[in-house]
């Protein structure tokens, strides 16, 4: 830093800023300073000038390195965030709270079933003793269906997450099956309140959280709503299913570009075939012909993967939706579906 060939300016000599600022000196004193000397005299300074130049931008481009660094730790985090997610006890909600609790993130969760919920409670806490992160888990007994429940939840989850809420995942959602001239009222109507009513209520609920927690935390909220590839195609004997899931697409859209002023970001993830129990837990029993006209819906060969999805997939792209690296996503319904709806 201190020296430089001056052959990479006017000659071969090897000068120094000690040299440059003796020639200054001179002329400032009024000193003669031959040709040569000026000459070299303005050498010098450029030579000064590149290596400033260059340590400069070093120590700038170090720094913006640095900025980078810790901009895209920023990016990728959700260290310190809080989440509601619904029916979180089992299939694909379970991946979700632990993919986010995985991330630091405080999640508050629900079940219809106590013992459900105090079973995953007891582990996911068992789990954060052991150094996890799962002992951030907590949770309350609701049914989404319920009007009375979801003001009940929400309530509990302000409680429980120190009155901030950054994250809500509605993902408690049932499932009916059957000829759609054989449906009945109440499967239809516990169907609509179960995976569309619920999911618009809560989101209602949870909109002052969600804008509050964006004005102050410097980061967009976001709502991922858990919707289905059954709204992209028709499906024998899925009629009322694909019904809520198509409703809540374009819900999803819709709050979308109304909340993006509060700083809410709101989109869904609609899963393709994936390994749970939905049928189970929503009491469904399936007749022969049910499960035929199902299982060529969800035929293998129709997905260029070739093979069944795992909740740990879907959690995935419900938490990348909450990043902070996915603030200019809105809007959107993510297909998590081995590519299913491509054909």
């Amino acid at each position: 830093m201190s020296t430089t060939r001056f052959s990479d300016c006017t000659s071969e000599s090897v000068l120094s800023r000690g040299r440059l600022e003796e020639c200054r000196g001179r002329r400032r004193k009024g000193s003669s300073v031959s040709y040569l000397e000026k000459e070299a005299c303005l050498g010098w300074a450029l030579c000064v000038q590149e290596e400033d130049r260059i340590y400069f931008g070093a120590l700038e481009l170090e720094h913006k390195s640095r900025m980078a660094a810790a901009s895209r730790a920023r990016r990728w985090s959700l260290a310190g965030k809080t989440a509601l997610v619904t029916g979180g006890t089992k299939g694909i909600g379970r991946a979700i709270v632990e993919e986010l609790a995985g991330f630091g993130v405080r999640v508050h969760t629900c079940s219809r079933h106590d013992a459900d919920l105090q079973d995953c409670l007891r582990r996911w806490n068992a789990a954060g003793e052991g150094g996890g992160a799962a002992a951030l888990v907590t949770g309350s007994v609701c049914d989404v269906s319920v009007r009375g429940d979801r003001e009940a939840l929400v309530a509990a989850a302000r409680a429980a997450l120190g009155g901030r809420l950054d994250m809500l995942v509605n993902n408690a959602g049932q499932v009916v099956v059957g000829p759609a001239a054989e449906t009945a009222p109440e499967e239809y109507a516990r169907l609509m309140a179960t995976n569309l009513e619920s999911c618009f209520h809560l989101a209602q609920l949870a909109h002052p959280l969600l804008r509050d927690a964006a004005a102050g935390g410097g980061a967009a909220a976001s709502v991922v709503n858990i919707s289905s590839t059954a709204a992209f195609y028709a499906a024998p004997h899925l009629a009322v299913y694909s019904a809520t899931k198509g409703g809540m697409n374009q819900l999803t859209r819709c709050l979308a570009a109304e909340w993006a002023r509060d700083g809410v970001r709101v989109n869904a993830v609609a899963p393709g075939a994936t390994r749970t129990d939905i049928c189970d837990t929503s009491g469904v029993a399936l007749g022969e012909e049910t499960r035929r006209r199902l299982a060529d819906a969800g035929a293998m060969d129709r997905v260029p993967i070739r093979r069944i999805g795992e909740p740990e997939e879907v959690a995935a792209a419900v938490v990348f939706l909450c990043m902070p690296a996915a603030s200019y996503i809105t809007g959107q319904v993510i297909c998590v579906d081995g590519g299913r709806t491509l054909l």
